[in-house]
Parts: structure tokens; sequence; C-alpha cells
């Protein structure tokens, strides 16, 4: 085993734990005992420790509601946002096309998704296939946006959801969710967006972007892993995925994660609060890497990101580099005392080029190399000098400027 200090870059496949959510879950880490107060006990419980354990649940609910522009009624606790999306995508496919009577009628309910959605998004999408939903994937612009036009031509009378995410957590495009809820509305389609990498990089109010679902997850802003959220628009069409008791209001059952959901409140409520200061700090060390890494004749840019751009996360830097793979490129950084990825970590398994790199037209080999590089809370301007130090050692020395 490494003895050495790592230096942390891969903040989109998860966060370190904030001091706000570590602080606010410490005392549910005492023991069980009655005589330790027992405040971790079942929120659904009657006797008062199970009271406790519900406000604070409810008081999670309601600081997570405020700090995504939504009514406390609206949010449910999951336990990720692959569940969330889960969730959300066939959940309200199942209860749109239920409710308008599509299939009963013989005609074939239409389900809409970018390109570069999250497999917890494209895979459950494909699932409604199977079942005999049509399912549109739309593509993406070389900035890695879907155009109004594109998504337009794919809606029609029998569109039931479009399920568009808010960024990518990938390639760091952000999308103009607030146009493209609108025009799916103007069809009388619901509107669904996963919204987990946008948290705390960008202003999420969702009732001003008029969307019917949102989904979130508490470790991509540094609460802990294992607790996510969806927000579920009031009186909007929905089936529960999970049955059982009937938590949450009978749409997610299910014995709730109480320390959990108290650990995501913390740290969604710091990193709303953080967000406008961070932003700037982060694109500035965004567009560095940019700069200086693209300066080598083997390093390409996977998309334009101009310096200072807010139509890009603030934390991504994706290139794709001549020669390689992206998983040597991981090996050998970690080599050198560096964590960063070469795609999604949800499918860092795969042989298969990253799907967003291939919906931008970047060719199959090109897209094998792969480097995602990107920063959070704790990124500090000597982390950054750091990998510059050693990028020319990692990509090795026939390469230069």
């Amino acid at each position: 085993m490494a003895t050495k200090p790592y230096t942390y870059l891969d903040y989109a496949a998860t966060c370190p734990l904030c001091e706000e959510a570590g602080a606010a879950m410490a005392p549910y880490l005492v023991s069980g005992l009655p005589e330790d107060g027992f405040i971790d006990a079942n929120a659904n419980a009657l006797y008062s420790a199970g009271r406790t354990a519900f406000h604070a649940l409810e008081e999670a609910r309601a600081t997570v509601a405020r700090a995504v522009g939504a009514r406390l009624d609206e949010i449910i606790f999951t336990s990720c946002s692959s569940e969330a999306d889960n969730a959300a995508v066939v959940g309200i496919a199942h209860a749109a096309d239920a409710s308008r009577h599509l299939r009963d009628k013989g005609r074939t309910p239409r389900i809409i998704i970018s390109a570069t959605e999250h497999d917890a998004v494209l895979n459950p999408a494909k699932r409604l296939q199977h079942e005999g939903f049509e399912l549109v994937i739309l593509p993406v612009e070389r900035d890695g946006r879907v155009s109004a036009d594109a998504l337009r031509q794919a809606l029609t009378a029998d569109a039931v959801l479009v399920s568009i995410q808010m960024a990518n957590g990938e390639i760091g495009s952000v999308q103009d969710v607030e146009e493209l809820a609108r025009i799916s509305h103007a069809y009388g389609a619901l509107f669904h967006t996963d919204a987990t990498q946008a948290l705390g990089k960008l202003p999420v109010s969702l009732h001003s972007l008029g969307v019917d679902a949102a989904s979130f997850s508490a470790h991509k802003v540094g609460g802990p892993k294992g607790v996510g959220f969806l927000y579920l628009r009031a009186r909007t069409p929905f089936e529960a995925l999970v049955l059982g008791g009937g938590q949450e209001s009978g749409r997610r059952s299910g014995t709730q994660n109480v320390m959990g959901a108290v650990g995501c409140a913390a740290a969604v409520k710091a990193a709303v609060a953080l967000r406008a200061d961070e932003n700037l700090r982060l694109s500035a060390l965004r567009d560095r890497l940019y700069a200086e890494l693209t300066s080598y004749e083997s390093v390409h840019a996977t998309l334009d990101v101009p310096a200072g751009s807010d139509a890009f996360l603030p934390n991504i830097v994706n290139l794709h580099v001549d020669g390689f793979e992206g998983p040597t490129l991981v090996l050998r950084f970690n080599n050198e005392g560096f964590y960063v990825s070469a795609g999604s970590a949800c499918s860092s398994g795969s042989l298969d080029p990253s799907r967003a790199l291939t919906a931008l037209g970047i060719p199959r080999d090109a897209a094998q190399g792969e480097l995602r590089i990107n920063m959070g809370r704790y990124t500090t301007d000597a982390d950054i000098d750091a990998l510059l130090t050693v990028f020319p050692k990692v990509i090795g020395e026939n390469y230069g400027r």
C-alpha cells in the first residue's frame, strides 16, 4: 500500500465528506443504548425517540427544499441519485401513460432523453422501451447541448416524458433546462432533469426552472454516500418504484436514513452558500488547466471552453491524449500521487469509449484516450501546480510543447 499522500482530483465521482456534514452526523454515530441518547430511532415510531428522529428528518427535508427552491412536501429522500433517476423516469412515464390511457387507445407513449444522459436515466428508459414505450435519444451539438429545435422535432402528442440532465459531470456542458422544460410542456410532456452534478455549481431554483422532477445525490456535494433525493413537483403523476410500508408519503417505501438525510442537508446547505465564491475560484483553475495542458501537442480539449465561461461547469476539465488509453493515464497519475479519472466513474470498468465523447463526434480512437480532471472545495492552487509539474512525466518525454 502507498504511504505517500495523494492529491484528489475526481470530485465529479465523489466528494470528500465536508466538515458541515460530518458535524451534523456525529451525534448519530454514538452507541444506540438508551442512556447514550438514542436519537437515530426509526422516524416512523410513535414513541419520543421516534418523534425526535422524525423531526430531524423533516428539518433536513425543509433545509434541502429551501436550497433547491421547492416545497417541503415535494422532496423525497432516496438512497442516491441513481434511485431518484429510476424512480422519476419509470414512475412518471408509467403514471403519465396510465392517466392519458395512451396504450389503451392503441397509441405508443414516447419518452425522450439526450445522448449524454447518465446510465441511471438511459437504462430505465431502455427498460420502458422493452415494455412498449417508444424511446427517442436526442443528439447533442458539438458543445454537448441539446438544441431546442431537435427537441421540438422529437416531441409529439404521444410524448409523456422528457429527461435531460442539467449539467454533464464528464464533459461539463450545461443545458438550458428552463427552455427545454417549457418546450416539453407546450407539447404536453412532463420534464425531468438529472441535476446531480449541477447542485452547488449552478443556481438551482426548481420552481423557477419549471421542471416536474429533478434528481440529486448527497455525496456529490460533500455529503455521505447512500442518500439522495428526488424533487417531484406537486400533482405530478407518479407511480412509486419502491413499495412497502408507505414511507415518504407513499412515494418511496423503506425506513428512512435519518443520519444520511441530516448529513445530506448540511452538505447541500454549505454547497449552495459557497457556490458563488467557489465557482470563481474553480473556474480560474479550470481555465488554467485547459490553457497549460493543451499546450502539449498531443493533448486536446474535448470541448471549446472559453475562459470564464459559465456555459460549462467550473470544476470539470475533459481532455483526450494521443497515443494513450484513459485507464493507462489514470494508473500513471496514481503512481505519481494523483487521483484523476478516464470518464464517468459509474462506467469506469468498461473498455468502450465514453458515450458522451462519441456523442460529440469524437472518433473512437481519440475518445479512448480520455482524461477527466475535476476539482472541488478542497482543491488548492498548490494541487494544480503539482499536477502541472508531473504532467510531462506522465505522458512521456516524447511529447513536446
